[in-house]
């Protein structure tokens, strides 16, 4: 069982060219971070390509898989792509599913009638292929009839769900291992996203958040364009959510957005500014709920200066 404790790992944002992926899994690796992510969005590099090499090129550090959009594979491909993954490198493999971004799976002709149905079902029948059993289901967007893996991998791994939304997160507490949580995510979604996942046996919690060692003047941008409006819900329960909300609804570009965010904002949207702060704020995460922190370099700074950084803090947290 995935039941991370106080982790702190990175992610390897899209924007690197899989050329890049070797040197900078093997760094993270080097770093001594629990773990590092990889990220599967239309149209980058693909996600069981990635992790598949990630894994092939390290040796103890967990990959995870944040996430594979559910209705893009069917399910019984997907569960032999983690099944040969978790078989060939036990106990070191987190997949991750998610609904996928409603305007690229439009684009290739993958939205579902029901996106709920959809993930639900999918992660239903994934991790019971992984476990060994013979599944067969007629449901909104699975059908299977009897299908059963040829070689079922001896160390199950934790399939996630990337969610975010109320009745999203309840389907994560009822048909996943664990839940991913997207950029932003304070301690105030973490607290409200684990009473809503309301899982009634073990259930691990990744989070995501920007890394700005240094200086948090950095995050600005990037921080400002993770708040779409999908994110609402992220931010819902902060202390200046009001306000925040409405910057958000009256600016039509980033950089209006990211001109008119206040600099204590930023200090709970990111993990942001010296060590002690950003080890204080991995910490408030950990103390949220939060089992697994991933750290995400910002996308316009080199992928190595990012992974340095989170391996600082990491150390800084378990000093």
């Amino acid at each position: 069982m995935y039941a991370p404790t106080r982790s702190v790992g990175v992610r390897i944002n899209r924007e690197q060219p899989p050329a890049k992926l070797v040197e900078l899994a093997r760094q993270a690796e080097a770093a001594g971070l629990d773990e590092v992510w990889l990220v599967e969005d239309c149209f980058w590099a693909a996600g069981i390509a990635t992790v598949a090499t990630a894994l092939a090129v390290t040796s103890t550090i967990k990959v995870g898989i944040g996430v594979l959009p559910a209705v893009a594979r069917n399910p019984a491909i997907a569960a032999m792509e983690l099944a040969a993954l978790a078989e060939l490198h036990p106990g070191r493999l987190i997949g991750g599913l998610g609904h996928g971004v409603a305007s690229w799976m439009r684009q290739i002709g993958a939205y579902p009638e029901s996106p709920l149905a959809a993930l639900d079902e999918t992660l239903v029948a994934v991790r019971r292929l992984l476990a060994g059993d013979r599944v067969s289901m007629r449901g909104r967007h699975v059908e299977l009839d009897a299908v059963e893996l040829v070689f079922p991998p001896e160390t199950v791994p934790p399939v996630l769900a990337g969610v975010r939304r109320p009745k999203s997160l309840a389907v994560a507490g009822t048909s996943a291992d664990g839940t991913i949580l997207a950029e932003p995510s304070p301690p105030e979604f973490v607290r409200t996203a684990l009473a809503g996942i309301a899982a009634t046996g073990p259930h691990a919690l990744v989070t995501y958040n920007w890394l700005a060692l240094g200086d948090r003047e950095r995050a600005r941008t990037t921080v400002a364009e993770s708040l779409n409006p999908g994110s609402r819900v992220q931010v819902e329960g902060l202390p200046f959510a009001t306000e925040l909300l409405a910057l958000m609804d009256s600016t039509s570009t980033v950089d209006e957005l990211a001109a008119g965010l206040r600099p204590e904002w930023i200090d709970r949207l990111a993990v942001c500014g010296d060590l002690n702060t950003c080890a204080a704020a991995v910490h408030s995460l950990h103390e949220a709920g939060s089992g697994s922190v991933v750290l995400l370099p910002l996308s316009e700074e080199p992928p190595e200066r990012g992974i340095e950084d989170a391996a600082r803090v990491a150390a800084a947290v378990r000093a």
